[in-house]
């Protein structure tokens, strides 16, 4: 019987059919390869395997913890990107998503592991995706986190031109007896503020519409008391308070709340007994005038306000009185309150 020819398969010139749909393979590898100098840089020992596998590999060293716990979080930046699409400026987004997750395990005293990325676009954009991985690499390294893995979708059709969608997933880990938890919180502790560095990425959908559909100003415009554009502040890096906060002496931190999305009215009551309020004593620190603005030009609420944004504090510490002075020293924060006897376990805001 003749046997049958051996098919060769060909190699049209021509644009292969995934590309045309709008999904480059070659692109995308390309592009990742070209990102792993980056990425090795956050690697330390513990890192095992190579970049690009199927799973990211990370070998823990546990010693010196009795009960190690890990802890884990998942965020992104919301509309901040819009911010990020209008100034084509993309290298301060990858920093605010890694500190943001830092901050959030940080609060029941965990340092971080590792992280990882997940990063949709409509197309790749080559200098676009560069400069957002860069900052992932930026804010790991100088976080001492390992970025060991992420993922990057083209997704056509569901998103705009030009704009993209980035969220990431951290895992820290904190030894059991020395976890935040709030248990220690008692009557007369002391609520220490910790700067912000603007809005984070907390707030933006209001303060697009109050500043930009209702004051008609572009991220090119200036504004009294902000230094540099509007766009600047408004691209300016969440802060990562792990590092501060881990070198508080040990047992002087008792709890801990990162003040994200809500506020400072939505968030400090999840680190607080239910036997006892918070009571914030609203001037004791300085607004920064951007939320002024957005506050008086939009007619909002103060109370509404220190609800949608972080106001200037970004991080709340308790400690004990006897604690707060070498906590100020270290941190370099403000005393905002006090823990009061309440039975509801909120936030009274004075001075309003």
């Amino acid at each position: 019987m003749p046997s049958h020819p051996k098919s060769k398969v060909s190699r049209p010139k021509s644009q292969k059919a995934y590309a045309a749909a709008g999904v480059d393979v070659d692109l995308g590898n390309a592009v990742k390869r070209g990102i792993q100098r980056l990425v090795r840089e956050t690697h330390g020992p513990e890192v095992l395997g190579k970049i690009g596998g199927f799973g990211g590999l990370f070998r823990p060293d546990f010693r010196g913890m009795k009960e190690p716990v890990l802890v884990s979080s998942v965020d992104g930046v919301g509309t901040k990107l819009k911010i990020a699409f209008a100034t084509g400026r993309h290298d301060t987004i990858g920093q605010d998503l890694v500190n943001h997750c830092i901050d959030d395990i940080a609060v029941v005293g965990a340092r971080p592991l590792f992280f990882l990325d997940y990063l949709a676009s409509a197309t790749l954009e080559p200098a676009v995706f560069t400069q957002i991985l860069k900052g992932f690499a930026k804010a790991c390294k100088a976080g001492g986190c390992a970025l060991i893995g992420g993922e990057t979708a083209q997704m056509p059709g569901m998103y705009l031109p030009g704009e993209y969608d980035v969220a990431g997933t951290i895992v820290g880990v904190v030894d059991r007896a020395k976890m935040l938890d709030g248990s220690r919180v008692k009557k007369g502790d002391v609520l220490i503020g910790l700067a912000s560095n603007g809005l984070h990425t907390n707030g933006y959908s209001l303060a697009r519409k109050v500043l930009f559909d209702q004051l008609g100003l572009t991220p090119a415009s200036k504004l009294e008391g902000v230094k540099g554009t509007l766009g600047d502040e408004l691209l300016r890096v969440h802060k990562n308070y792990q590092p501060l906060m881990a070198g508080l002496p040990p047992r002087v931190l008792k709890a801990a709340a990162h003040i994200t999305g809500g506020g400072l009215i939505d968030n400090l009551p999840r680190v607080l007994p239910s036997t006892l309020d918070a009571r914030i004593d609203v001037g004791t620190w300085k607004v920064p005038a951007i939320f002024q603005h957005i506050g008086q030009a939009g007619k909002i609420d103060p109370v509404e306000m220190h609800q949608v944004f972080n106001m200037g504090i970004g991080m709340v510490l308790i400690v004990a009185e006897k604690d707060v002075a070498a906590t100020l020293r270290h941190t370099r924060g403000a005393v905002i309150g006090r823990i009061v006897p309440g039975g509801r376990g909120v936030v009274r805001l004075e001075g309003l």
